[in-house]
């Protein structure tokens, strides 16, 4: 059985940028999955080759087992992309706009669809409203609603929650988290790791168009799961001698609030005992776990070459 997508040394270059080089993975059936990255890493561009938008320099991608390439018809019908960029015809209500979109893909009489899609976005009451009347947020939503019309089996959500409110998130993901639930494959990018790490079971992270981190997301914490400690100056700053221990170790030496690796309990007190013999104030303490933003900067840190890389699995 073909994956939902499928990733096979995926290149992409423009000019003197190489935006990917040679990505390979594949994701399952029915997975909820998080590509995450920094600025620049490369996610949009992939998105792009899935859905059609951009062709690829070298290697193949496929959705659902048709290449995007030799069988579009076939793969974009399979998928429904949500993009970053609020792009709506403003000739049109929501509910037109969503009718047109279910035409692109031969649909008549989908209206009971489109309102229970109107009905979980809470668009209901905006169906005939024209788009150029909707609020940012509320057009979002209708983002959301077009790339569901057709009832996608693989559908890719590009930072679909960025500069929106929280009643849009709680709203999306729980409908988001039901599609996931009745089989729908879900691709996410997001700059929220909260996010990620709540709804994503398996994740693959991006640098400079490289896979540098792939697995489910429970083995990455779990790979990361010391605690860390987090200290918080009155006065004084951390010594350059705990600088190699700082999660963001670049930025250590200068803030109030510093958070360092610990392999042990024990490591504590000769951390402390440190800052009080140059001389800084330390006038809190905590000692918290790892999370997948803790994660996401070692990996990257990793990438770039200031800690040991980190090995796909």
């Amino acid at each position: 059985m073909p994956a939902a997508i499928q990733l096979d040394n995926v290149q992409k270059r423009y000019g003197a940028l190489q935006a990917l080089a040679g990505v390979s993975f594949g994701i399952e059936r029915g997975d909820f999955f998080g590509l995450l990255g920094p600025n620049g890493a490369g996610k949009t561009t992939l998105i792009s080759i899935i859905g059609g938008l951009t062709r690829a320099d070298a290697g193949r991608a496929s959705v659902l087992g048709h290449d995007v390439v030799t069988d579009y018809r076939s793969s974009r019908r399979l998928l429904g992309v949500v993009p970053q960029e609020l792009v709506f015809d403003p000739f049109f209500t929501v509910r037109e706009t969503l009718r047109i979109q279910s035409g692109y893909f031969g649909l008549s009489n989908n209206d009971a669809w489109i309102d229970e899609i109107m009905h979980e976005l809470d668009l209901t009451t905006k169906a005939d409203v024209n788009m150029r009347a909707l609020s940012g947020g509320m057009k979002r939503r209708v983002l959301v609603a077009q790339a569901l019309v057709h009832k996608p089996p693989v559908i890719v959500l590009d930072e679909p929650t960025a500069g929106v409110d929280v009643e849009l998130r709680q709203t999306l993901w729980r409908f988001v988290a039901r599609l996931n639930r009745e089989g729908h494959t879900i691709v996410l990018t997001t700059h929220y790791l909260e996010e990620a790490q709540a709804l994503c079971k398996r994740i693959a992270m991006l640098q400079a168009g490289k896979v540098v981190a792939l697995e489910s997301t429970a083995s990455l914490l779990a790979r990361f799961d010391a605690a860390q400690i987090v200290l918080h100056f009155a006065k004084g700053r951390l010594p350059e001698g705990l600088v190699d221990r700082a999660v963001e170790p670049e930025t250590a030496m200068a803030a109030e609030r510093v958070a360092l690796r610990l392999a042990a309990a024990s490591d504590v007190e000769p951390i402390l005992a440190a800052c009080r013999a140059a001389g800084a104030v330390v006038d809190q303490v905590n000692i918290e776990r790892a999370d997948l933003e803790d994660v996401f900067v070692q990996i990257m840190s990793g990438a770039r070459g200031d800690a040991l890389p980190v090995s796909l699995r």
